[in-house]
């Protein structure tokens, strides 16, 4: 599944929080903090939430969890392909990548059948309108051409960008996206959250000193 869709929350509140990176104390601390109610509420990522950090292997718990949902990010694409033998071991390493490569290959296979169900991207009904989440960025000027590139001939170039480009952050490419209220993305870290037109940056380095994990509401 390249895209998934969620209705509206009629009973309690929707966020969407940046790459956790394996810090997911952090996020444990944010919910008590701010009473999140698991039966009421529900969580989105932007993706990445493995390597660096010193818990990756709870992301297992948490992919499980029925108010949690992730978009697939580039470092669980990273432990795709690196199983998959098109990406090199030692460079996985050089990218935190070492809790999954200590893993037996057994292990390495349930990890990977999670991240294999994790969808490119998300959108979210609210009552003010769509909200999608793409890991990286979305390189349409069109959320709806977004939805069907990925489920055309050519998805897996496509997909490629939704999970690596750097092209808007970059260049300050201010353009709105078209049938979409909001964007939200991670992989370029930030110091604070970060708007360039229906954009939003949110990946605020959590498991980097110094950075901080933010998490936003995005419905009420």
């Amino acid at each position: 599944m390249n895209v998934k869709h969620f209705g509206i929350n009629k009973k309690g509140r929707d966020f969407v929080v940046g790459d956790i990176h394996g810090c997911f104390g952090r996020l444990k601390d944010w919910m008590v903090a701010n009473n999140f109610d698991v039966k009421k509420d529900r969580m989105f990522s932007v993706g990445d939430l493995i390597d660096r950090g010193l818990h990756s292997e709870d992301c297992s718990k948490w992919l499980t969890k029925s108010w949690f949902h992730a978009v697939r990010g580039n470092h669980e694409q990273m432990a795709i392909d690196m199983l998959n033998g098109e990406w090199g071991i030692k460079n996985y390493l050089m990218n935190g990548g070492a809790w999954f490569v200590g893993l037996t290959h057994e292990e390495q296979r349930c990890y990977i059948e999670l991240f294999e169900e994790m969808p490119i991207a998300i959108d979210i009904e609210t009552k003010d309108g769509l909200v999608g989440i793409v890991h990286a960025e979305c390189p349409v000027d069109d959320w709806s051409v977004l939805e069907s590139k990925l489920s055309g001939d050519m998805k897996d170039a496509f997909k490629e960008e939704c999970l690596w480009s750097r092209f808007r952050i970059t260049h300050k490419v201010d353009e709105v996206v078209d049938n979409v209220k909001s964007i939200f993305c991670g992989h370029s870290p930030v110091g604070g959250v970060v708007q360039l037109g229906n954009h939003f940056f949110i990946d605020t380095g959590a498991v980097f000193k110094g950075g901080f994990l933010t998490v936003v509401q995005i419905n009420g």
